[in-house]
C-alpha cells in the first residue's frame, strides 16, 4: 500500500473489543469485497470492506477473517485467510502478502490461505452455537447489489440452516463510531493532504480555468502524499454548477466573477476527509458574495459549539435551522413575518438550505452511526451549512471534520484557509 504502516496493535484492539460484545460460544466471519468487473476483462479495481480492514489492517482481495473466542483449540479462535500467491499471479499481478507479512499487519499468529476456507469451516462450525455475519446496514446502501457478503450470508443458510444467525453490523457500528487515537491520527493525514490540495488548487485557479483542470491539480497533490486518491467523487462547482448538491461533471470554464464550490477530501490508510470551501475565479469576492460567504460561516461556527458530548442529531438540526432561518432573513431571501406563519414540518429555510447540517466521518466518508444516537467523546462528524440561490447563479458550502472530546471538540481543520481574508490572501500572495 502507498500508506506507511499501521502499528498492529490498532486492530488486535480492534478485534478485542468485538471479542468482548459477542455472545458466549460465537463465530464471527468478515469478507472481503469482491474486485467490481468492468467491461470485457477490465474491472474497477479494489476497495476494502471496512469492517474487515478494522479488524485487520488487510487491504488484499479475497481475505477473510474467522474469530471464535470460545472455541476449545486455541489456535482456531482468530484466524486470517488471504490469497497465495502463484507463479501465474506473480507475473501478472505481482505478489500477494506472505503470512508473515500479514501477521505483521493484522497481529494475528493463525494465517491461512483462502483456499481451505470451506473444510476449516466445517471444523469450527458445529462448535458454535450462534455465528455473527456482516451485511452493509448503512440507510444509504444499494439493497439491490449482490455483494459477497450478501451471497456469503444465502449460502451460509443453505449449508447451515439449523444454526442461529446474528447480526454484525450492529457491533461493528458501536465500535467504529468511537475513534481510537490511532484513527484519529489517521484522519488528521488524511485532512492535512486534503489541505494541501485546497492550496494547490487556490494557486492554480484563475478566469477561464476548466473545472476538471482543478479536479486534476487536487488529483496530483494526492497521489504526491501517499493517498490512493478521493475519498469521493470531487464536487468542482463553479457559478450555477454550486447549486447542484452532488455535481461531479466537473466540465464547465471558470469565469470570472464567479465563484467556485470545492467539496473534496483525500483518503489516506482507507480513512477519509471531507472539506467544502469556495474560491472566487478572480481572487476577490464581490460584496454579496462577501456577504452571503459570512452569513455560512457564522452558521458553521455556530453549528460546530453544538458538536458536543450530550447533544444529538435532531437537536443540532433544529437549532441550526434557527440560525439559517435568522441569516436568510438578514440576507433579504426569507421575510420574517412569514417565517412566523410557516409550517414547523416544512420550515422555508429548506429551500436554500436542503440537506443535512452534519454526519458521521471515518472509514466511510458517511460513516456508519445512528443518527439517533447520543454524541459521545471520540466520534467525529462534519459541519457543513449551506445557502444555494439558483436565481443569483451562487452556491456557498462550507465544511469542517469536527472531533468530539469529553471537554468540548476539536475542529480538525483549524488552520486550513476559511475566512474571507485568509481565502483571498491565500489566492493572491
Amino acid at each position: 500500500m502507498r500508506y506507511e504502516p499501521i502499528d498492529s496493535t490498532l486492530f488486535s484492539s480492534n478485534r478485542a473489543r468485538l471479542k468482548g460484545l459477542l455472545k458466549p460460544k460465537s463465530m464471527a466471519i468478515v469478507l472481503s469485497n469482491d474486485v467490481i468487473p468492468s467491461n470485457a476483462d477490465g474491472t474497477l479495481g479494489f476497495k476494502q470492506n471496512n469492517d474487515l480492514f478494522y479488524l485487520t489492517g488487510i487491504d488484499q482481495e479475497e481475505s477473510i477473517l474467522i474469530l471464535f473466542p470460545d472455541f476449545p483449540d486455541e489456535n482456531f479462535r482468530e484466524i486470517l485467510l488471504i490469497r497465495e500467491t502463484s507463479e501465474h499471479i506473480k507475473i501478472w499481478e505481482g505478489e500477494k502478502l506472505s503470512k508473515e507479512q500479514a501477521t505483521e499487519i493484522s497481529g494475528i499468529k493463525k494465517v491461512v490461505w483462502v483456499n481451505s476456507f470451506e473444510p476449516l469451516l466445517r471444523k469450527l462450525v458445529f462448535e458454535a452455537e450462534q455465528v455473527y455475519l456482516n451485511l452493509n446496514e448503512h440507510d444509504g446502501a444499494d439493497w439491490k447489489f449482490q455483494t459477497r457478503e450478501r451471497r456469503f450470508v444465502n449460502d451460509f443458510k443453505l449449508q447451515f440452516p439449523l444454526h442461529q444467525l446474528e447480526r454484525l453490523a450492529p457491533l461493528m457500528r458501536r465500535l467504529r463510531v468511537v475513534k481510537q487515537a490511532a484513527e484519529i491520527d489517521l484522519l488528521k493525514k488524511a485532512i492535512g493532504i486534503s489541505g494541501g490540495g485546497l492550496r494547490r488548487m487556490a494557486k492554480f485557479l484563475k478566469p477561464d480555468v476548466y473545472e476538471f483542470e482543478l479536479e486534476a491539480e487536487l488529483t496530483h497533490e494526492f497521489l504526491m502524499n501517499r493517498s490512493r486518491g478521493h475519498a469521493f467523487q470531487p464536487i468542482i462547482a463553479s457559478g450555477a454548477n454550486a447549486c447542484v448538491l452532488h455535481y461531479v461533471t466537473n466540465n464547465e470554464r471558470c469565469k470570472d466573477g464567479d465563484l467556485v464550490l470545492l467539496d473534496f477530501g483525500a483518503e489516506y490508510a482507507n480513512y477519509n476527509a471531507d472539506i467544502t470551501r469556495c474560491l472566487p475565479v478572480n481572487g476577490r469576492f464581490s460584496e454579496r458574495q462577501k456577504a452571503v460567504y459570512q452569513a455560512v460561516l457564522r452558521i458553521l461556527y455556530a453549528a460546530r459549539e453544538m458538536i458536543v458530548s450530550g447533544n444529538t442529531m435532531e437537536k443540532l438540526r433544529k437549532e441550526t435551522g434557527k440560525i439559517v432561518e435568522y441569516e436568510l432573513i438578514e440576507l433579504g431571501l426569507l421575510k420574517r413575518h412569514e417565517v412566523a406563519k410557516q409550517d414547523p414540518e416544512a420550515p422555508l429555510y429548506r429551500k436554500y438550505f436542503p440537506h443535512g447540517i452534519s454526519h458521521h466521518l471515518g472509514l466511510d466518508v458517511h460513516d456508519v452511526g445512528s443518527r439517533y444516537e447520543t454524541f459521545k467523546p471520540g466520534m467525529v462528524f462534519t459541519c457543513e451549512p449551506g445557502i444555494y440561490i439558483p436565481e443569483e447563479k451562487l452556491g456557498i458550502r462550507l465544511e469542517n471534520d469536527i472531533l468530539i472530546t469529553a471537554h468540548g471538540n476539536i475542529d480538525l481543520m483549524d488552520g486550513i484557509p476559511i475566512s474571507v481574508d485568509e481565502i483571498e490572501h491565500l489566492m493572491n500572495n
